[in-house]
This record gives structure tokens, sequence and C-alpha cells, in this order.
């Protein structure tokens, strides 16, 4: 089953971490102020691995409901 999780675009510095770690859901380049999410068909280790990686701690997995 695949989580959902969200980038909070107001903590997000645009750093691009995200997208390196995990190109296939995350998307950042420089005419971008914050990076977006473009998918969640992706290993689940490399979205936490981003979550790990980010700076500012802006990535997080959607609660359950």
């Amino acid at each position: 089953m695949t989580k959902s999780f969200y980038i909070d675009n107001e903590e997000c510095i645009a750093c691009g971490t995200c997208a390196e770690i995990c190109p296939d859901c995350f998307k950042f380049d420089d005419s971008m102020e914050h990076a977006a999410v473009t998918g969640f068909d992706c290993p689940m280790d490399l979205v936490q691995e981003a979550m790990d990686n980010c700076p500012v701690t802006c990535i997080h997995w959607e609660e359950a409901q």
C-alpha cells in the first residue's frame, strides 16, 4: 500500500534535496519557489530518505483518516 506525503510549502526553502534523492516523486528547478510532489508511485524508503535529509523537515506523511 502506498502512503501519501506532502511538502509544506510554507516551510520549504527550495534546496532541491528531495528531488535529488527521489526524482520520481519530487520535482525542483531554479524557477520554482518550492519543491513539488509529482507522484506517489516510488519506493517509500527513498521518500523517507528525502524526509530525513530535508534540512527544514518540510516533507510529511499524510495522516490516516
